[in-house]
């Protein structure tokens, strides 16, 4: 046997469910495609997850199963890419750990982002055996998408689809139900669960902080580049399934059809709408027209409100932002760049109305382009994050960062846009096409290093700090916000400046995405 061959190895572990056969990879072992629900297809269509079945015999859990219908993006490559196959048999998780033994190491469960319309847990990005090294347990898992997690067509379609715009969050939580009854199995704590996310992965660790029906299945929290500004009314949603009828060219009374229609025509009508929401033309709904909404069950109000009243008492969180994250969606489109003074005010004026003039006063540096970025920066991801800390802080230990590193791509114009952090949260910058993004070199492995055992740290303990920042100390108390970048990690007040803005004239009902 050569040495290629003889580094992978065939393991085996006993579930609660059946018997799993995966892979051992130097000092880690991955069980891929491993299901926590029954298929949600058929009758199971917009209703929420059932456990999976138990099995006989070994399950093949080596390779990674499909993932839910979505559209492929640009910069996909550069975030490591999708390459297995799109279902609606999408609920299905994969697990890193060190051994299969009876130590109970710390578990991580990872909430992937895409706007609550793209991503997986199996992206090569978050390949959880980096962060395992660091003796814990990582698992990344799928759930919903779109029309087929985040959609209420109750309201709509006067109940003839039974969806209520939650599913996607049920998938979610029946994952970490999962993780509770089978995690010892390969060597974790059921009673030391952080979650982590980004983007709407961190958005829905805001939701689940807001679940009743989350409550004990976590005892951590991560909010990466999202935070708790979300959440639909029912009125709001029902908006959005209208548009969804439009497109695929049926009235209410006609809406039972989608029952048994094709995944690809709902998907295709799906995009249609995030289309007209994306360019301004689906009214009152903005630029996330799938997300969890307001059901009285899983969630009784938006999640900010929710935190704020304590329904996430003595969990401990770590949120955080990166510097520029508005530079991704504006970096590769030239006529953005190029942005004059007075597109910038007519931009501004759309988003603040009469307070426009005192905002832009409180952004006077730099090129219109930069100042365009840091208002989305702050209203987007800045503030939710302040609010979130804020909220908790009352009620728990909570700590704040900033990711300044900066992104090679385009010359350096992408700064440390949205996303940057995700390959130093797991080590995986230097992957392939990846690295083009995230870049590569010794102080981007310095920096990866860091990252992976401050999170892994907050994972074991509830505090973050390691030898590499120093004390850390918690946000409520001080206001101090720790800066990953390209040097040695430091403590600094960013959070002051984007506070003594103009945003007191903003209803706090605007602000997230």
């Amino acid at each position: 046997m050569d040495r290629a061959s003889s580094e992978i190895q065939t393991v085996l572990v006993e579930t609660a469910m059946g018997k799993l056969a995966g892979l051992r990879k130097a000092d880690v072992l991955s069980f891929r495609g491993v299901p926590f629900a029954q298929p949600p297809v058929g009758r199971r269509r917009w209703r929420m997850a059932e456990p999976a079945a138990p099995w006989i015999g070994i399950r093949d859990a080596t390779r990674f199963a499909s993932v839910c219908p979505q559209s492929a993006i640009p910069l996909e490559a550069l975030t490591g890419g999708i390459s297995t196959e799109h279902s609606e048999d999408c609920l299905y998780l994969n697990v890193w750990t060190p051994a299969c033994d009876g130590t109970r190491r710390p578990v991580m469960v990872w909430i992937h982002g895409g706007g609550f319309v793209i991503g997986a847990g199996s992206q090569a990005i978050y390949s959880g055996a980096r962060l395992a090294e660091r003796d814990v347990v990582v698992v990344t898992i799928n759930y919903r998408l779109g029309a087929f997690g985040f959609l209420d067509w109750s309201q709509a379609t006067a109940s003839r689809l039974p969806g209520a715009g939650t599913e996607g969050l049920g998938d979610q939580i029946l994952a970490l139900d999962w993780v509770k009854r089978n995690i010892s199995a390969f060597g974790g704590d059921p009673d030391n669960v952080t979650i982590f996310g980004e983007s709407a992965g961190g958005m829905s660790v805001g939701a689940l902080l807001a679940s009743p029906i989350a409550r004990g299945l976590f005892h951590k929290a991560v909010a990466q580049s999202g935070a708790a500004h979300i959440g639909f009314d029912r009125e709001r949603s029902a908006r959005v399934a209208r548009a969804m009828l439009d497109a695929l060219g049926l009235d209410a009374a006609q809406a039972s059809r989608l029952s048994e229609a094709p995944a690809d025509a709902i998907h295709k009508a799906q995009h249609v709408v995030l289309t007209r929401a994306r360019n301004g033309n689906l009214r009152k709904v903005g630029p996330l027209p799938f997300q969890p909404v307001i059901d009285d069950a899983l969630l009784s109000q938006r999640p900010i409100e929710a935190v704020g009243a304590g329904s996430a008492a003595g969990i401990p969180i770590l949120a955080g932002t990166t510097r520029d994250e508005w530079k991704l969606f504006t970096a590769a489109d030239p006529r953005l760049r190029l942005m004059t003074a007075a597109g910038l005010r007519m931009r501004v004026k759309s988003l603040a109305r009469d307070a426009a003039p005192e905002l832009l006063d409180s952004y006077p540096a730099g090129s219109p382009f930069d100042r365009f970025n840091a208002i989305m920066t702050d209203k987007s991801f800045t503030l939710p994050a302040i609010a979130l800390l804020k909220a908790q802080g009352q009620c728990a230990p909570v700590y704040a960062y900033r990711f300044d590193w900066r992104s090679p791509l385009l010359g350096g114009i992408m700064g440390a846009c949205h996303a940057l952090e995700l390959g130093f949260v797991f080590g995986t910058h230097a992957q392939k096409l990846a690295s083009v993004f995230f870049g590569i070199g010794t102080a981007a492995a310095q920096l990866a290093t860091t990252m992976m055992d401050c999170w892994s740290a907050f994972a074991r303990t509830g505090y973050p700090a390691t030898a590499a920042t120093g004390h850390w100390p918690r946000y409520n108390a001080e206001s101090q916000v720790m800066i990953f970048g390209d040097g040695e990690p430091h403590l600094d007040r960013v959070h002051d400046a984007a506070l003594q803005r103009g945003w007191h004239l903003i209803p706090e009902h605007k602000l997230g995405p």
